[in-house]
């Protein structure tokens, strides 16, 4: 966490001890008496959302500025989609099962994607192009294990949801963050984004990637390499070249990204964007 800065001031840390020794009466029981900043009731309250908010973009920025890590490579996905050879769990009928069981190799190109820039992070001392998944299973699992696979450091931006999201095993602890507002998950998913890889997935992947089409298409965001993976599969889902046809997006706003089916076709394109050197994970 960064070395401890000298105070000659009390610290919150030493009067939390304090009050919890404090003789207890009709007053100290009282959630007056609380202080401030450990009062739970208070913090969560309706009046201290924009607090909240602050609180849970300082708490992942101040971690990973210290860890010194600049800049991201972020894989998002279906949490459905299984490892190849395991059961698809999440499947409610049969050609949902089938379809999920097909798609497994998703699994294993974002894991190898996920090793190729792990390794290309290793020569910046793990400063740059660090992995970053959803920290869910599915393709999220893929991307940190592919990082683990290689020995390297992953991030991942968990998010409390009605039916518990564990983390899986594959993030390194230490940067496996858990969030309440999606907004805020957004803007720590993109803002040190290098390139962003999109696998197939459910209502959630796809608003995570025309969250990032927007923000590049209004130039509130660079123009990064934004990824596609597997043509089969999104040539069903979204017709893009439609939108540009009707007329409500530029005809030049379909070549914000690239869709691709392998892992090395993908990390050719963030490899060329920047420059990169070429590397191999064989």
């Amino acid at each position: 966490m960064g070395r401890k800065r000298h105070s000659s001031l009390r610290s919150s840390v030493e009067d939390i001890e304090v009050v919890r020794h404090t003789p207890e009466t009709p007053q100290t029981r009282s959630s007056a008496y609380r202080l401030a900043f450990a009062d739970e009731e208070f913090l969560t309250s309706e009046d201290l959302r924009g607090m909240r908010f602050h609180l849970e973009y300082l708490k992942v920025e101040n971690r990973l500025r210290q860890a010194g890590i600049d800049s991201t490579v972020v894989l998002f996905g279906g949490a459905r989609i299984p490892e190849p050879g395991k059961e698809a769990w999440a499947a409610k009928t049969e050609i949902a099962r089938k379809n999920l069981e097909k798609s497994s190799k998703y699994y294993t190109e974002a894991r190898r994607f996920a090793q190729l820039a792990s390794k290309t992070s290793e020569a910046t001392g793990y400063k740059d192009y660090v992995v970053v998944t959803g920290g869910g299973p599915g393709v999220m699992e893929a991307g940190n294990r592919g990082a683990a696979d290689v020995g390297a450091p992953s991030i991942a931006f968990n998010i409390v949801l009605p039916h518990e999201q564990a983390p899986n095993l594959f993030i390194t602890p230490q940067y496996s963050f858990n969030f309440h507002y999606f907004a805020t998950r957004k803007i720590h998913f993109l803002v040190r984004a290098k390139a962003v890889a999109i696998f197939p997935g459910g209502f959630g992947t796809l608003d995570e990637f025309f969250e990032a089409l927007t923000l590049i298409q209004t130039g509130r965001m660079d123009r990064i390499p934004v990824l596609l993976f597997g043509k089969a599969f999104w040539g069903r889902v979204i017709n893009l070249e439609a939108l540009a046809e009707e007329g409500t997006i530029s005809p030049d706003d379909v070549e914000l990204f690239r869709i691709v089916d392998t892992a090395e076709e993908a990390w050719e394109c963030v490899r060329k964007a920047y420059n990169l050197p070429v590397i191999s994970i064989d």
